[in-house]
């Protein structure tokens, strides 16, 4: 197992029950989303890993070296330890679903590891993402659901690279919903309705 990497909180479900895990934004930590998953996929194996980037202070999941700008070579290596985590547990609980709900900077760690590693998560909810790069072709993408949330006015999150990020997604053949609101980088109660509905279905 992985654990020792990341602190985290767990949810024990069901045996075989799906197993979501969540991912903070920057500054929030393994709790920010946790109980709201629970509530999300009732009886499912919730997993919430906490950042282990601190950035002034702050937790996130890999380094920056400016506002919208990444560490692509610690992203890389982050990413790849995350993907271990995820798969631990999902071999450990033996789940037979997994979805993954990130926010922000959560959102761009459940990204990155997606677009290495499409076979690990079923279904991902990416709360204003920001993907400031152009990523190359994953055709193992097709068929995965995506619900992308995002503000038409967010100054952290450009509403042009997040319709680039669902355009992408859509052409790897991912099933893809994105759910826009009128703000910025608030997460409002329309999204929170969207990802319910959307874990529901």
């Amino acid at each position: 197992m992985t654990d020792a990497a990341y602190k985290y909180a767990e949810t024990r479900g069901q045996p075989g029950a799906p197993l979501l895990l969540t991912f903070h934004g920057t500054g929030g930590n393994e709790h920010q989303f946790h109980s709201f998953a629970e509530r999300l996929i009732p009886g499912a194996h919730v997993v919430s890993p906490r950042g282990d980037v601190l950035e002034g202070g702050m937790n996130c999941y890999f380094r920056r070296t400016g506002e919208g700008v990444y560490d692509m070579a610690d992203l890389a290596r982050r990413r790849d330890r995350m993907a271990a985590f995820i798969r631990d547990h999902n071999a450990e609980k033996q789940a037979g679903h997994v979805a993954g709900l990130g926010y922000s900077n959560g959102a761009n760690i459940l990204m990155a590891v997606a677009l290495e590693n499409p076979d690990l998560v079923d279904r991902l909810v990416l709360m204003h993402p920001l993907i400031p790069w152009s990523p190359e072709p994953q055709p193992g993408l097709a068929g995965r659901r995506v619900l992308i949330t995002a503000g038409r006015r967010d100054p952290i999150c450009p509403a042009p690279l997040t319709q680039a990020l669902a355009d992408f997604l859509s052409a790897q053949g991912a099933d893809v919903t994105l759910e826009w609101h009128s703000g910025g980088h608030e997460i409002t109660q329309g999204e929170v309705q969207a990802v319910t509905d959307f874990m529901a279905g």
